[in-house]
């Protein structure tokens, strides 16, 4: 550090650090921006939950149940291809429960007839603002299948 014959900080030296250090500080602030999640990425984590009956679904077919807690209704699809897909049943526009329709290969919302793609949960049709939430899923051993958290929006499914 350069100091004057006094032992003082010269006026340059200071300068100097405190240009580094708004820098720095520059930096971070663009490097935090960076990792922050969008909109629709938030995960929620919730205690895993062994999907009764899940095992024995067959390939273009669904059933309900429900996730993260009682009342809090869900589908889970495993589809032709034989994945496993999960949604929450709360319509995003006034939390109608929507349904699924094998014939469309879609979610359904009686209420103001919203339809959402069930391979991604994203609108389709209709009013809603934004994806059903999205369940994630673990297969585990024997074929189990587990929901272990929500994507609020309708990110896929990890």
């Amino acid at each position: 550090m350069a100091t004057d014959g006094d032992g003082q900080m010269t006026r340059r030296t200071f300068f100097n650090g405190a240009l580094l250090t708004s820098a720095g500080v520059v930096l971070l602030a663009n490097e935090g921006k960076g990792q922050k999640q969008r909109p629709g990425e938030t995960l929620l984590a919730y205690p895993p939950q062994k999907i009764e009956g899940a095992a024995e679904l067959i390939a273009g077919s669904h059933i309900y149940f429900d996730y993260p807690k009682p009342g809090d209704g869900a589908v889970l699809i495993r589809t032709t291809e034989g994945q496993y897909l999960a949604f929450s049943r709360k319509c995003a526009h006034f939390g109608c429960t929507v349904d699924y329709d094998k014939s469309r290969r879609c979610l359904v919302c009686p209420c103001h007839r919203g339809v959402y793609d069930s391979r991604n949960g994203s609108v389709v049709f209709g009013p809603p603002p934004r994806p059903l939430d999205q369940i994630v899923l673990q297969v585990r051993a024997g074929g189990e299948v587990w929901a272990v958290g929500k994507h609020l929006g309708g990110d896929t499914n990890v």
